[in-house]
């Protein structure tokens, strides 16, 4: 190793020793000290020997921000190494939303993985790797006392965000024609285009997911939801999200990032919008709005759940109705919706001579046009016609009475409490 000059060279120099010495240490820790690896890991770990070994090695790995892998594992052709802060600016989420926040990632031999965590050692909130690309001298004179020998060690390393060999496709990877004229019966008329995986963008997209999921933070803001009280954070929630696993039992052969993940790729839902050929109309001829809040599909959907569900017989857990108060949550959001579809109607209508809904359900629906006076109990009797139609559906099936009615009751209550001072703020 070099003497060293500066201050700035002394503490790359120890950030590199540092690095060595805990790699070599965990692997000293696995053999007992009279094994004869042991000799020969100390002289592997030798500073101008492992860089040596780490320079030659690192043209078997690249750095990659999109890489052609996780598209299919034995797909040979190009990954890119494109830092999201030198994308075009677009009005759509991407890459270049990253910004210099960005995890670049590596594919190639996994057997050199070490030598991209080497480069992604950090001083001064530049990696290693940077500061090959700037042919940085402070860290160039910290590698080596001989300067062709750091400057042929900086170029190697740098160039694992170089593409490897030329520009190229694979029959594995995926292809499509984009149109470029406007006549599409023009065969000339089409690029070729062979899209990548945007790793950096996936991973990025996986620990915010984590986050909003697992955290202690996300957990409390939840626990606060449940209980009705403030929190600062939002609770975000991800309907009907897949995963894919990318690499099976090896996904450190897909890429590093990959591996960090265990091979987990989130898929968010991307559903086409449900169709609703009828427009929202007033509740008339009816004498109940759970007539026709009974036919929503998404009630129906939740109302089988929750049956299905009571009808295993679970146990009588803190679990059991953590659950079963998830579905009366989803009918109770389905029921504010509703609610919300039919306000959005010119004011007025329950007073049309076909509307045969009760007063405190006219005025619920219609608040602003019903016919006064509204009635004192509204929010009880909402929640009393709420609880006895749930156990109306479960009633064929489930020994559902009155315990079942109050508790449907209370918390029909109190997320109308909470619906109307959401209501009365966005006012």
């Amino acid at each position: 190793m070099p003497t060293i000059q500066t201050d700035r060279q002394a503490a790359l120099h120890s950030l590199i020793s540092a690095f060595l010495a805990e790699r070599l240490s965990s692997k000293l820790d696995k053999l007992d000290p009279d094994d004869p690896k042991r000799q020969e890991l100390l002289q592997q770990f030798i500073p101008t020997t492992w860089l040596e070994d780490a320079a030659r090695r690192a043209s078997q790995i690249q750095a990659v921000t999109h890489s052609l892998k996780p598209v299919h594992p034995d797909a040979k052709g190009t990954s890119l190494y494109c830092p999201p802060a030198g994308l075009a600016s677009l009005p759509v989420v991407g890459s270049h939303c990253l910004g210099a926040d960005f995890a670049g990632d590596v594919v190639g031999n996994a057997a050199a993985l070490d030598v991209y965590k080497f480069l992604k050692l950090e001083h001064s909130s530049q990696s290693l790797l940077a500061l090959c690309i700037q042919n940085d001298a402070d860290f160039a004179a910290a590698l080596s006392d001989d300067e062709a020998t750091a400057q042929a060690w900086m170029t190697a390393f740098a160039s694992l965000t170089a593409p490897r060999g030329q520009l190229a496709s694979h029959t594995l990877a995926k292809q499509l024609y984009w149109p470029v004229t406007d006549n599409p019966h023009n065969d000339d008329g089409f690029h070729v285009l062979s899209p990548l995986y945007a790793s950096s963008l996936a991973h990025k997209v996986y620990g915010q997911l984590q986050d909003d999921r697992f955290s202690d933070e996300a957990k409390a803001a939840r626990e606060a939801k449940r209980a009705d009280t403030f929190s600062e954070r939002p609770v975000r929630e991800y309907r009907h999200m897949a995963v894919q696993q990318l690499g099976g039992t090896k996904p450190q052969n897909i890429s590093q990032l990959n591996s960090e993940r265990r091979g987990n790729n989130s898929l968010l839902a991307s559903l086409p919008p449900v169709w609703q050929s009828v427009a929202v109309k007033p509740l008339l001829n009816t004498a109940s709005l759970f007539h026709r809040y009974s036919r929503r599909p998404l009630v129906r959907q939740h109302v089988k759940a929750l049956l299905d569900f009571l009808k295993t017989d679970p146990n009588p857990n803190l679990a059991t109705r953590n659950q079963r108060a998830g579905y009366v949550d989803s009918l109770l959001d389905e029921f504010f919706q509703f609610t919300a579809e039919l306000r959005e109607l010119e004011p007025g209508w329950s007073q049309h001579a076909d509307c045969d809904l009760s007063m405190a359900q006219a005025h619920w629906l219609d608040p602003v046009g019903a016919a006064p006076p509204a009635p004192l109990d509204l929010v009880e009797t909402i929640s009393r016609d709420f609880a006895g139609w749930l156990n109306a559906q479960l009633h064929a099936a489930l020994p559902v009475g009155d315990p079942e009615f109050v508790a449907w009751r209370r918390r029909m209550t109190d997320e109308i409490d909470a619906f109307e001072r959401e209501s009365s703020h966005a006012d």
